[in-house]
């Protein structure tokens, strides 16, 4: 059973930073790209990052310079370095998996919120 979980979650001052991480099982290999994406109250789902195979990451303009994303394939963990971070990088984090010809496959979501 495909399962994505979360952590790393929770509350930072401005400035501050978090690392989020996605463990995938059964394995991370059988999906080409694993992203994270946030959804802020009263808006709609936006990706933040998102890693494709050995290639180096995606980035929404808002996050670039400020966010790294990575991929342990020993680990089967994706993770989401965030500094510098802003109030409005508070929202409630899922990570994504996608492979080709298949439904893509959302975590539970970790709650950051940024206090200023």
């Amino acid at each position: 059973q495909v399962q994505l979980v979360e952590s790393g979650g929770g509350l930072v001052q401005v400035g501050g930073s978090l690392r989020l991480s996605c463990v995938v099982s059964p394995s991370i290999s059988i999906f080409n790209a694993v992203g994270w994406y946030r959804q802020a109250p009263g808006k709609q789902r936006e990706l933040v990052a998102r890693v494709r195979g050995g290639a180096s990451g995606d980035y929404a303009d808002s996050v670039k310079g400020r966010f790294t994303i990575s991929r342990d394939n020993a680990k089967h963990t994706v993770h989401l370095q965030m500094d510098s971070l802003k109030p409005e990088d508070t929202g409630l984090y899922y990570c994504k998996a996608e492979r080709p010809f298949d439904v893509p496959v959302w975590g539970q979501g970790t709650q950051v919120t940024v206090s200023s």
